[in-house]
């Protein structure tokens, strides 16, 4: 059954915001009710919006009740909101990966959320995984392509359970998806360092990846302003580890943007701090926001979970409403928060998933906060 309440009530008109809650499993849900308590905070100080939400209790414990991880119609409750904000989702030991993600994969591609944003910035006081590199080093951002490649269910398997078995998976890219995802990412870069680098394989994908090459060939003089240049997937992985400091915006097609974007945030402080948006730029669908990290069942229940990645996916949320304020709010909490010295153990520290919640609601509201 669906819950629908409002985070904060004020008879004044205001700006109401749709949002579903998709906790899922695992920390899912323990993250989520951090980022919330954060939400109804900045809200309450803002008062000029409130969020009205739908929890949806789907994902493992709905598989456990029904045999299915959403109900059949799942795309219709999700379609009339304005936001998705999700925790996460997924039980390995008892339903396979690919069936835990095809609904979400499924969201991206009927919303069209073809722009996945995920930014990686090392904060003051978190510690960096490398050497002699500090926060004016790591600050950058992967956009991937969130809605074609290899996520596109094109392909099956051949003679299932012999010797002769064969499996074929086939990758999609049209001109359109490439073209309008590079846009969105030298729009991104004029809005900030002015550098953009798009990942390809052209050398050995010869279809592919020539045709990413072309279409920013095509692209770049109407880009002038921004350096463009374009880097093997390979050598960008391990340019990420000597030398991040030369990325600024990253375009990468669904599945090296998957793969590059756990390492970006890896050397930006880890998994427990990396926010994302799967974003539809037009608004013609609501967009989805999660943490980049998994559920984590070998920690689920334990309350160590860093609730920081959901709380900055929250922040996210914010921007695509047009609540700027307070989505600035809640990261320069964050920010000082992590600074204090306020930790999880995936940070070296020894803060409970509700400490760490409490550190930043105590540093938005202008209280003290114990470490």
């Amino acid at each position: 059954m669906l819950r629908i309440f409002s985070l904060f009530s004020n008879p004044d008109p205001m700006k109401t915001h749709r949002i579903a809650l998709y906790p899922g499993d695992g920390i899912g849900p323990e993250v989520i009710a951090e980022a919330l308590g954060v939400l109804e905070s900045v809200q309450q100080i803002d008062e000029t919006f409130r969020l009205e939400t739908t929890t949806l209790p789907w994902g493992a414990d709905y598989w456990r009740e029904t045999g299915h991880v959403v109900p059949d119609d799942f795309l219709d409750i999700l379609r009339p909101m304005d936001a998705i904000l999700l925790g996460a989702v997924g039980w390995p030991a008892e339903i396979p990966d690919h069936i835990t993600l095809a609904p979400l994969v499924k969201i991206r591609q009927t919303f069209d959320q073809y722009a996945c944003v995920r930014p990686a910035k090392l904060l003051p006081g978190v510690p960096s995984v490398l050497a002699g590199k500090g926060p004016a080093d790591i600050d950058l951002v992967v956009i991937r392509e969130n809605s074609e490649g290899e996520y596109v269910n094109v392909g099956g398997r051949f003679r299932t359970g012999t010797d002769d078995e064969v499996a074929v998976q086939t990758a999609l890219h049209t001109r359109r998806g490439i073209t309008r995802v590079l846009r969105y990412g030298f729009e991104m870069a004029r809005r900030r360092r002015q550098h953009l680098t798009m990942i390809t394989k052209s050398n050995a994908l010869r279809f592919a990846y020539v045709l990413w090459d072309e279409v920013l060939e095509e692209l770049a003089p109407q880009y002038a302003d921004v350096e463009s240049r374009r880097l093997h997937c390979d050598a960008a992985a391990m340019d990420l580890v000597r030398r991040p400091e030369m990325f600024d915006v990253v375009v990468a097609s669904n599945l090296f943007g998957d793969l590059l974007t756990d390492l970006a945030g890896v050397i930006s402080g880890g998994l427990g701090l990396a926010p994302s948006t799967n974003t539809n730029p037009e608004r013609a669908f609501p967009s989805m926001f999660e943490p980049v990290h998994g559920s984590a069942p070998d920690i689920a229940g334990r309350g160590i979970a860093n609730p920081v990645a959901m709380i900055l996916s929250a922040a996210m949320m914010l921007d695509h409403l047009e609540q700027s304020a307070a989505a600035q709010r809640i990261r320069a909490a964050v920010e000082q928060t992590l600074a204090d010295g306020c930790h999880t153990p995936d940070l070296g520290g020894k803060l409970s998933t509700r400490a760490m919640g409490d550190a930043v609601l105590a540093r938005i509201q202008g209280r003290p906060a114990a470490r």
